[in-house]
């Protein structure tokens, strides 16, 4: 059975900006992005576990504020050339409320 955990109503977390959510075990950043769309990664870059929430989201990216890494928010990946992923987790607006899947 899926577990989706209530975060926040989506006027309340900015248009290319994130909200971060403490989970047992570290934190999830939340972004949505300039189409409204919304996604989850672990608030850690794959590269020197830099805080994502901080950095800057264009389409469906965020660039790493410590070293500029871009990372994809749909798949955690990182773009090349750099290597690496940061965990993801599902993400979804239902009745305007955001939530994820943990």
């Amino acid at each position: 059975m899926s577990d989706w955990k209530k975060i926040a109503p989506l006027e309340d977390i900015p248009r290319l900006g994130s909200r971060v959510v403490e989970i047992e075990d570290g934190s999830i950043a939340v972004f949505r992005t300039s189409d409204d769309q919304v996604f989850a990664v672990r608030d850690a870059c794959p590269h020197k576990n830099g805080p994502l929430s901080q950095g800057i989201v264009a389409g469906h990216t965020v660039t790493c504020p410590l070293h500029n890494w871009k990372i994809d928010l749909e798949s955690g990946e990182a773009l090349g050339p750099d290597e690496g992923c940061t965990n993801t987790y599902a993400a979804k607006v239902e009745e305007g409320m955001v939530y994820i899947q943990l």
